[in-house]
């Protein structure tokens, strides 16, 4: 087992994180990234990307962390298949522990570990994943021109995707397993009042059901359970969107940065900096609302360019303070 000083430590290998290791190798600074516990983020699960800028024609979500990943690996960055389960960060230097023994510490920190989309857990939904079933209509709304497609969820999140899948589909159904939503009255009023939507209350969804196609799976219906009667339906529809909320992986820094309640790191306004100086937070894990790669990659660019300014400062006052001494 090893232990690794780096001026910067990246941890996350989605776009916030390639993108702030690119920034930081190209200024010097020689960072290492840890990838965390999905290599990629959550674009390698995304298939058919279009809204990514610099791209004419549909791309792969792989395929483009991978040009990432190569990216960043061109320009120097040492990267490590590795997952942090300790850290102490109330002093400097940082210091955190890998899952596989090795030993971190560093000068500075960018966390860009990412936030994941909470799931039913269904065996089917699973299966298609990707293939008709989401958990982003702002990334995969678009493929549903013309089609009928179901949100399950009750909240802010589900009503906000309901009504933007209303611009692409000729139908939505919302799925709510109570008789009233969570979401914010003025929410609430466009929903109900939106004729191309439609709710289905006190109903929760039992299973995705599909076919293959070309050797590809294809959602082709869902199997509704209404949770008052028993009854059990059987409905046909394109696209399943779940909208039950999201997760940051912030577990092992709680207590030592500030989060909101659900556990999203705070930074400051127009910054990436949260309140411990040298530690900055970069995509998903700072962002509870848009949750786009292309705004990920715009923090992880910001976060880069802080690293660079505070380590600038830094090193300069330990030159002055080397200089009394």
């Amino acid at each position: 087992m090893a232990h690794l000083h780096s001026t910067v430590l990246i941890l996350g290998s989605g776009a916030a994180g390639l993108t702030a290791a690119i920034y930081t190798a190209r200024a010097g600074l020689d960072p290492r990234l840890v990838h965390g516990i999905q290599p990629g983020g959550q674009m390698t699960i995304t298939t058919d990307v279009e809204n990514y800028p610099g791209f004419a024609d549909v791309i792969q979500g792989p395929w483009l962390m991978e040009q990432m990943q190569t990216q960043a690996e061109n320009v120097g960055v040492e990267m490590f298949p590795d997952i942090i389960v300790e850290a102490d960060l109330l002093t400097t230097p940082f210091k955190l522990k890998g899952d596989g023994g090795n030993t971190y510490s560093c000068d500075s920190l960018i966390i860009s570990t990412g936030a994941q989309a909470k799931w039913l857990g269904l065996e089917s939904e699973q299966k298609y994943q990707g293939f008709g079933v989401s958990a982003c209509a702002t990334c995969d709304g678009f493929f549903f021109r013309g089609k009928e497609v179901a949100v399950i969820g009750g909240g802010n999140t589900a009503v906000e995707e309901a009504l933007y899948l209303t611009n692409h589909a000729t139908k939505v159904k919302l799925i709510h397993r109570r008789e009233i939503l969570r979401a914010e009255k003025i929410l609430q009023d466009r929903l109900l009042n939106n004729k191309k939507v439609e709710v289905l209350w006190n109903s929760v969804l039992a299973e995705v059901i599909g076919k293959t196609d070309l050797n590809l799976p294809q959602v082709t219906g869902m199997r509704v359970t209404n949770v008052q009667s028993r009854e059990v339906v059987d409905i046909p529809i394109d696209g399943i969107f779940v909208a039950i909320g999201h997760t940051p992986n912030t577990d092992v820094f709680k207590g030592q940065i500030p989060m909101d309640e659900e556990g999203y790191l705070i930074t400051k306004p127009d910054s990436t900096a949260t309140a411990v100086p040298g530690i900055y937070a970069a995509g998903d894990v700072q962002d509870r609302i848009f949750r786009q790669a292309v705004t990920a990659a715009g923090t992880g660019c910001m976060a880069a360019l802080e690293v660079e300014k505070y380590l600038t400062a830094l090193n300069a006052k330990e030159i002055a303070a080397a200089e009394q001494s």
